[in-house]
């Protein structure tokens, strides 16, 4: 069990995963937000990810909050529902950010191609995007192993 347990929910591993979620998503919500021009609200790609990176921020800190707890008490009754949202969330909001990184990639590419010079930080968020959905994946692959063992008990 303790090979299953590895970085799954309420381990320090899982912590790492949420505060590395929660500085991208954040990073790239700062990136997006902080302009001086009306491009954010000219292009979907750019609002789809803002409101993405809205979404993953204040769940990743949420479940950041409940893995310190758990490592601070040492013990999380690990309940197989729990865990099963945990696993939905990750999955879908992984492919959300994934699907925002992609799109302001793609705007931002355009955009460099039209002859627009200030396309870094849209370059940068989605970077940061991509990141946070990468740890995400991460997050669901390794939650997802513990669900068998929760299940047989």
């Amino acid at each position: 069990m303790e090979m299953v347990r590895t970085a799954s929910f309420g381990t320090s591993s899982s912590f790492v995963l949420r505060i590395g979620q929660t500085l991208f998503s954040s990073a790239s919500l700062l990136f997006m937000c902080f302009n001086d021009d009306e491009d954010l609200y000219a292009y979907t790609a750019f609002c789809y990810l803002v409101t993405v990176m809205g979404l993953v921020t204040p769940w990743s800190v949420t479940l950041a909050l409940m893995d310190a707890y758990s490592i601070i008490i040492q013990s999380l009754p690990m309940q197989a529902t729990v865990i099963s949202v945990i696993v939905a969330g990750d999955f879908v909001l992984s492919f959300l950010s994934l699907g925002g990184a992609c799109s302001t990639a793609s705007v931002a590419v355009f955009l460099i191609g039209a002859g627009e010079k200030q396309c870094d930080r849209y370059k940068l968020s989605a970077t940061m995007a991509f990141l946070s959905s990468f740890l995400s994946f991460a997050s669901t692959f390794f939650n997802f192993r513990l669900l068998p063992s929760l299940m047989s008990h």
